[in-house]
């Protein structure tokens, strides 16, 4: 395995934000996955549309959006970049009691968008928690990833 020099390191070994000044400035994508596992009952009720604070899905999936745009005022090395498009997509699992949340985001910019997928993501799913915990303080958020990203120096990267 090939190990790269971390980028967010200056010479004092502190953090620093990484000069994006000299790249060249592309088409970006990428796409982030998460889950959340609930009670059998919960994810009925989230399907329903009869939880009591609303429509679960439709809050979170603004959450989502919202939380992709705040991405670099909570993460600390983060660039501020122009987002082009966010979207956020859910799936119920009812076999294994979850709702899978898929999180794209896009830019043409001279830095990635990989932190704001992976943001939309964990925040759609904090949503949810939020949403349905009255119900069920045991669901689980899990298995936050980036699935893919595209442009960049660094190419394409693919989840095997």
């Amino acid at each position: 395995m090939e190990t790269k020099e971390l980028t967010h390191i200056n010479e004092q070994g502190r953090a620093k934000m990484v000069d994006v000044s000299e790249k060249d400035e592309t088409k970006r994508i990428a796409v982030a996955y998460g889950s959340i596992y609930m009670k059998k009952e919960t994810l009925e009720r989230v399907k329903e549309g009869t939880i009591k604070k609303g429509d679960v899905l439709s809050v979170a999936q603004v959450g989502g959006i919202m939380g992709a745009k705040s991405t670099p005022s909570i993460i600390p090395m983060c660039h501020p970049i122009m987002l082009s498009g966010c979207d956020i997509s859910f799936n119920f699992d009812e076999e294994n009691c979850k709702i899978d949340i898929t999180g794209e985001s896009r830019t043409t910019g001279q830095t990635g968008v990989e932190m704001e997928a992976l943001t939309a993501v964990s925040v759609a799913a904090l949503t949810i928690y939020d949403m349905c915990k009255a119900i069920d303080r045991e669901m689980i958020i899990s298995d936050i990833k980036l699935l893919k990203k595209t442009g960049g120096k660094s190419g394409e990267f693919i989840r095997k």
